[in-house]
C-alpha cells in the first residue's frame, strides 16, 4: 500500500479510469456483436446501421485513448466488410 499522498490519489484515479475503460471496451464488443447478429439474420439495412454506430463508437474510443487508433481502424474495416457482405 502506498504511503505517499499523491500516490494514493493516483491509485484512486487509475481505478476510476480502469473501470471506465472496461465499460467502453465492453460497449464496443456489444456493438460489433450487434453487427454480426444482423449479418447472420440477413438484414442488410440493420447491419449497415449497426456498423455505422459501431464505427462511431470505435472512433470515440480511439480519440479518448482507450484503444489505439490503428486498432480502431482495423476493427472498423472488419465491421464494414461484414456489413457490406450482406445482400
Amino acid at each position: 500500500m502506498a504511503n505517499i499522498k499523491s500516490q494514493k490519489k493516483r491509485n484512486l484515479t487509475n481505478e476510476k479510469a480502469r473501470i471506465r475503460n472496461r465499460a467502453v471496451k465492453s460497449e464496443l464488443k456489444t456493438a460489433v456483436k450487434r453487427v454480426d447478429a444482423a449479418v447472420v439474420a440477413g438484414d442488410a439495412e440493420l447491419a449497415k446501421q449497426q456498423a455505422v454506430l459501431a464505427c462511431r463508437l470505435l472512433d470515440k474510443a480511439a480519440s479518448k485513448g482507450i484503444i489505439h487508433a490503428n486498432q480502431a481502424a482495423n476493427r472498423k474495416s472488419g465491421v464494414m466488410r461484414l456489413a457490406n457482405a450482406v445482400q
